[in-house]
């Protein structure tokens, strides 16, 4: 009890002698500036993280600009070309191989991407949603096709698909005529293979190579009269083309 009463009474003592000579106060103040300098610290890390990934992000950018940087220099070093000599870069070039060296991978990745794309967009009427989609496609599956012609992943099924994106691009009609004609010829067997001839006519059509147009439409005349390919289709090519020249 004694024990408890002698602390009580240094307690007091020591709470009146902090009251007299302001230690209550400089403590309270000092806590204060402590909080303040913790707030700051926080503060400061918060903008240094920013600023990190702001950095990342210029990095980034500065990379991207001194590939192009090189590539021009790699393009214009060696023998002196003059000015008409030098290939022009397309402006509607989606794919910028040269400066970013896709693998196959990422080029078959974004070119089936963007065909799923386009078909979901595609109303059967109107193009101006779903013909850039297919304008990317086809210039992804391009690229695939001519920087990785011999890779694993190319098949009958990714010839085909080629072919539909350069075709419903209608920007590229010599690109699917190639496609098709690959899938025609190289897999007999292919399920996609009387489609892929079916639109490897309407291909030489819109290119205006009217000869083998009527070739392939006469043999499917001859051959697939009962094809969904050329009952939907083609039958309407046939009886026009009979008529117009009475054959």
């Amino acid at each position: 009890m004694k024990e408890f009463t002698l602390f009580c009474v240094l307690t007091f003592i020591f709470a009146y002698t902090a009251g007299q000579f302001g230690l209550w106060k400089d403590i309270d103040e000092r806590s204060k500036v402590v909080h303040n300098y913790e707030y700051k610290a926080l503060e400061l890390a918060k903008e240094v993280r920013l600023l990190r990934v702001e950095n990342q992000e210029l990095k980034t950018k500065i990379n991207k600009l001194q590939d192009k940087i090189d590539f021009q220099k790699n393009s214009t070093s060696g023998i002196s070309r003059t000015m008409a000599s030098v290939p022009k870069k397309s402006m509607n070039d989606l794919v910028e191989f040269d400066v970013y060296k896709w693998s196959a991978e990422k080029l078959l990745g974004v070119g089936e991407q963007s065909l799923h794309f386009g078909k979901k967009q595609f109303d059967g009427k109107k193009y101006s949603s779903s013909q850039k989609h297919y304008e990317k496609s086809a210039q992804y599956y391009h690229a695939l096709l001519t920087h990785y012609k011999d890779h694993q992943a190319i098949n009958d099924r990714v010839l085909f698909e080629a072919g539909i994106a350069a075709y419903e691009s209608k920007n590229h009609y010599d690109w699917s005529k190639k496609h098709f004609k690959k899938v025609v010829d190289r897999y007999p067997a292919s399920k996609y293979r009387l489609k892929a001839k079916m639109w490897l006519a309407l291909s030489h059509f819109y290119l205006g190579e009217r000869e083998q147009f009527v070739e392939i439409v006469d043999e499917f005349h001859k051959k697939y009269s009962n094809s969904d390919e050329y009952t939907k289709v083609l039958s309407k090519y046939y009886e026009e083309l009979d008529y117009k020249y009475n054959r």
